[in-house]
């Protein structure tokens, strides 16, 4: 396209615009309302952090299906929101089941909540046959008057 046939495509379309390659009316966007995923090959990463502190808002079964990762930092510490969600965690099974490659994947959880102790217990025997490992740490790291527990990662 030249520049004048992008600018009169413009101005025929008012309130028209383009997300992602996809026309959209700004207008009828609600907060709630989500683009499709346009399809495509899975990504492969070393390291991703699931996100909203693995809230089940954000995270489903796809993005475990697209985002196939070595380890998943899950952050989430607040039981009243939902963080981290059993769906999520669930998700994380059902997504690897779809991969077709027995790749191992670490799950990092970057807190002790009851949520994580009970998935991990109740669904032991599934991990292991997904070749998932939860990494659970003693290691901690103090710095002046502050200490948190920490776990090394190598690439």
């Amino acid at each position: 396209h030249t520049e004048d046939e992008l600018s009169r495509s413009s101005h025929s379309n008012p309130g028209k615009s383009l997300v992602n390659g996809i026309k959209t009316n700004p207008a009828s966007n609600s907060p709630k309302s989500s683009l499709p995923v346009p399809m495509g090959p899975p990504v492969y990463v070393d390291l991703a952090y699931i996100p909203n502190h693995c809230s089940g808002k954000n995270t489903d079964p796809e993005f475990f299906k697209r985002v196939r990762a070595s380890y998943y930092v899950v952050s989430g510490n607040d039981a009243a929101n939902g963080e981290p969600s059993r769906a999520v965690l669930d998700a994380l099974l059902e997504g690897k089941a779809q991969w077709g490659e027995n790749l191992q994947v670490t799950l990092i959880p970057t807190h002790d909540t009851e949520v994580t102790r009970e998935w991990y217990q109740q669904t032991h025997e599934k991990q292991q046959e997904l070749n998932i490992m939860v990494l659970a740490s003693s290691s901690t790291v103090v710095m002046q008057d502050e200490s948190f527990p920490a776990c090394k990662i190598e690439f």
